[in-house]
């Protein structure tokens, strides 16, 4: 869990970091800012308070820095690291060349023609904790989305209203923070960002070349993830399946993950899947589906609560009946039925219940 609501923004750099591909080039501040202890404040706020609230950054979702040879080689680690092993007489010194160095890396990685132009901030916070430790981060954000503000004021003896453009500080656009800690493994990464397009992974996979880390939402998440793609695509390929029984079966999955606190392999298997041929089947497809997406699934783990309920959310036990009709499934499989009318030539469903609400 990561927590910065009193951590100390100790220095601050902002470069203008623009899109390579269409040529608008990178402004670089010559100094660190220097602002009041109010627009302090509230620069803190605006760069921490996404990593803190549910449903932004999920707890214990956690990255790490990464790169295929050396994690040295990784240009966010290796610059965020200088930052970190700085003598405290050459503090600022270093964090200013280094936030240029970053602001000069991201400019090379916009390449996209559809991303923006923003404003790239680099902070220094002290005293963050994160997973009950407390440590140093380097915080990187950037905005690049404008909104419309009116000022109003008064002006004689009525009023003058102007509208400007300027940043949302509520909003986020993107942002991560890099804690000093794990660095062996690519340091503890949190990431935000709000943008949510194609050129947007940029961000992530250009810039700061992040992998999630594989600890217990990692590996809650991934399994949740392997059932659903198990029952949906697998399962009716092999067997005589019906909608229903999919159904119930990604309920059962997800109520094994609610109810249990550790995950077994062999214990989810009997309990969830019952009939050992299709147990065969599940453990033979989640060896493919590791292969095909180059990851590894533990057999065993402890079941992190945050990541059922964010992966619960994208497993929704529907049957969809042409375009006339969808029916939720969320209990008992043996109160619905399929049939069929050999008067119509068509298929139904019978629904059995005691009380309309």
């Amino acid at each position: 869990m990561i927590y910065c609501d009193e951590a100390e923004l100790e220095l601050i750099a902002l470069h203008q970091v623009g899109n390579k591909t269409n040529d608008d080039g990178i402004h670089i501040s010559d100094s660190l800012l220097d602002i009041s202890e109010r627009v302090r404040e509230l620069l803190a706020a605006y760069f921490t308070n996404p990593f803190s609230k549910e449903g932004t950054v999920a707890a214990s979702e956690y990255y790490r820095l990464h790169h295929d040879s050396d994690i040295a080689l990784n240009e966010v680690y290796s610059f965020v690291s200088k930052i970190f092993d700085a003598p405290p007489d050459r503090c600022g010194e270093i964090f200013y060349e280094q936030s240029v160095a970053l602001a000069r890396h991201l400019y090379e990685q916009s390449t996209h023609p559809k991303i923006k132009g923003g404003e790239f901030y680099v902070a220094l916070l002290r005293g963050c904790i994160a997973d009950g430790e407390t440590v140093d981060a380097v915080g990187l954000f950037k905005s690049e989305n404008k909104e419309t503000f009116l000022r109003v004021w008064p002006q004689g003896g009525g009023f003058e209203i102007e509208s400007q453009q300027g940043i949302d500080i509520n909003r986020l656009d993107k942002g991560c923070l890099v804690f000093n800690t794990e660095r062996e493994n690519g340091c503890l990464v949190a990431v935000v960002d709000n943008t949510n397009r194609t050129e947007a992974r940029y961000w992530m996979d250009e810039f700061l070349r992040v992998r999630q880390r594989q600890d217990d939402y990692y590996q809650t998440a991934a399994t949740l993830a392997l059932c659903k793609s198990f029952v949906t695509r697998q399962l009716p390929q092999q067997y005589e399946v019906s909608k229903a029984d999919q159904a119930d079966l990604l309920n059962k999955s997800v109520a094994f993950f609610k109810e249990k606190e550790s995950f077994d392999l062999g214990e989810f298997a009997a309990e969830v899947i019952g009939q050992p041929e299709v147990i065969d089947s599940f453990k033979s497809y989640k060896e493919d589906y590791e292969k095909q997406h180059e990851m590894e699934i533990a057999d065993r783990f402890e079941i992190s609560a945050p990541a059922v309920k964010r992966q619960a959310r994208g497993i929704k036990s529907v049957i969809k009946l042409d375009r006339n009709f969808h029916i939720y499934v969320h209990g008992d499989r043996q109160l619905i039925r399929k049939e069929f009318d050999d008067a119509t030539g068509m298929h139904y469903y019978q629904l059995f219940f005691e009380n309309e609400t």
